[in-house]
């Protein structure tokens, strides 16, 4: 049989791993003939976007470029398919698809919105009775899927958020005056990347001196307090914060964020809470302060990539194909963790239908009662996921990439 790969969502450092580890899989069994990538996701296969991938990453150097590659080789998009009906034409089209590349099993790699579509897919197959397999591959820097202990590309977000921070803290430190830094960290509705930062105590470091998640009510005034209170022992207050703090502003358009909607119905765009309290701590405090937005290098920088993290995408996505081979679908395959220290882990499957959808918060009680710190009791779930270093290939001085 045949067998197509998409990718889909936000990109991150770890999804073509994802992408090599079906590959090598798929090319490894004499079942599955030929190889398809679909561009852009969904939207780019009903557009028969399709390219062939029979021999691009059967070199090793071939496939540790593609490892080392971040954001999505094959492009992404933010399509969401309608709800599953018989009649539907957009099911019609793509199981014509389907039929026409005689696609034994179709892999979707992304996170929450793509576990709804290869769901959705997984669904209408059995309505028809179609014999085609469909299995999710998860990724997200978030962290935030159900079902899986933690998600690819998040170890490696969280090991360059924490490298990044230090310098920051470092930066932040060299002048004896009273100063903040407020450094703004993606998350829209799950503080799991902003939390992150606690591995940095393991260092020695006591800042960031302050984190806000999501999980916690946010009040401005309680805010100003807290850093009026570290400014007691500390002239260079670091603080992090989720991109997705609500701040209880009376007029909400103080906050600067603009409330553009993607194709899920998800604020595209949601930064700005870090410069809405960089004005807040200038009016109040009237000290030095600073807002950072880490934006999208947290989830692209490959150069800080977790080996931990690629090995695992690389693993999640041969799992994959041996489930499709023994005739699962309609399942994400998930990792379940068995120990800490040392840390071991396992490859499980999860049914789509308890993961789309749905959203896994940080568990409030890593958070302290104030809200405004992580506690120690975290920091053994972070510590093995950043762990390791990839040797990245480079031409005249600079990280070499693939391209398709």
């Amino acid at each position: 049989m045949n067998i197509v790969a998409a990718q889909s969502g936000g990109p991150t450092a770890a999804i073509n791993a994802s992408l090599l580890g079906v590959y090598r899989e798929a090319r490894e069994n004499k079942q599955i003939e030929r190889i398809f990538g679909a561009r852009n996701g969904i939207e780019g296969f009903l557009q028969e976007k399709l390219v062939e991938l029979n021999g691009l990453f059967d070199t090793e150097e071939q496939a540790q470029l593609l490892r080392q590659t971040p954001s999505t080789v094959l492009g992404s998009c933010r399509y969401k398919l309608p709800p599953v009906c018989p009649d539907e034409k957009t099911y019609v089209r793509i199981f014509d698809l389907l039929d026409k590349y005689q696609i034994g099993a179709f892999f979707y790699i992304g996170g929450n919105d793509s576990m709804d579509t290869i769901d959705k897919l997984a669904q209408y197959g059995s309505m028809i009775g179609s014999p085609i397999r469909f299995i999710g591959i998860p990724k997200t820097i978030d962290n935030d899927l159900m079902h899986t202990d933690h998600t690819p590309g998040f170890g490696s977000a969280a090991k360059y958020v924490a490298t990044t921070v230090q310098e920051i803290i470092r930066d932040s430190s060299v002048y004896a005056l009273n100063s903040v830094t407020i450094i703004e960290i993606m998350g829209r509705n799950a503080g799991w990347l902003t939390a992150s930062v606690c591995v940095l105590r393991k260092n020695g470091e006591v800042a960031p001196h302050l984190v806000y998640l999501p999980e916690k009510p946010f009040r401005v005034s309680d805010f100003i307090r807290d850093v009026k209170e570290v400014q007691k022992q500390h002239k260079a207050v670091i603080v992090a914060v989720s991109e997705g703090i609500l701040l209880d502003f009376e007029d909400h358009a103080d906050d600067g964020r603009h409330q553009v909607l993607d194709g899920f119905g998800h604020v595209g765009q949601l930064a700005g809470a870090g410069k809405a309290l960089e004005r807040v701590v200038r009016r109040e405090l009237g000290c030095k302060v600073r807002a950072i937005e880490l934006n999208v290098m947290q989830r692209c920088s490959s150069h800080l990539a977790s080996m931990t993290d690629l090995r695992e995408a690389e693993t999640i996505g041969r799992e994959g194909i041996k489930a499709a081979l023994s005739g699962v679908t309609g399942v994400m395959m998930s990792i379940k963790r068995l120990a800490d220290e040392p840390y071991q882990i396992e490859i499980v499957q999860t049914r789509l239908h308890g993961v789309a959808g749905l959203e896994k918060h940080f568990p409030e009680e890593w958070i302290t009662a104030e809200g405004n710190q992580i506690r120690d009791e975290a920091i053994p779930y972070f510590s093995p996921l950043i762990q390791g270093d990839l040797y990245v290939l480079k031409k005249n001085g600079i990280p070499m990439q693939y391209s398709l």
